[in-house]
């Protein structure tokens, strides 16, 4: 039986999946669009602080799902569009639809494994950056 904490983040991660834009289907405009802002945005003092901060915590379970997901279609892109980003932007379009479809399942049961791969890398990812930061003390 779940806790309601368990449960709270599964209802959560459902929000933060459909607010996501890898697993959107969305047109090229707003590709693009999306691109260019996170452009612009990567180059700003406040978000490399922002992730400067992040990387010296463990992000929450949600976070966790999130990437963990974002994993999974990496994997079932590797193995069945091996030519994934060499393809045009139609065709990726095109793809990460049929993925989508037939895929979607598979998907979601890779998410639920690679959770613990997940988890162990992000408690990795906080080692190295607190040692990172003692050593530029």
């Amino acid at each position: 039986m779940k806790t309601y904490k368990e449960l709270q983040d599964d209802i959560e991660f459902e929000k933060t999946l459909d607010d996501l834009v890898e697993f959107k289907l969305i047109s090229k405009a707003q590709r693009r669009k999306i691109a260019l802002r996170m452009k612009r945005l990567v180059k700003t003092a406040s978000f490399k602080k922002k992730v400067e901060r992040s990387k010296r915590k463990i992000a929450n379970f949600a976070k966790q799902k999130v990437k963990a997901a974002k994993l999974a279609k990496q994997k079932v892109l590797d193995k069945f569009y091996p030519k994934y980003k060499e393809m045009s932007l139609a065709a990726r379009v095109k793809i990460d639809q049929i993925l989508q479809q037939k895929h979607g399942g598979l998907i979601n049961k890779l998410t639920q494994k690679l959770g613990k791969v997940v988890k162990k890398k992000e408690i990795e990812k906080v080692r190295k950056a607190r040692e990172v930061k003692k050593d530029d003390k």
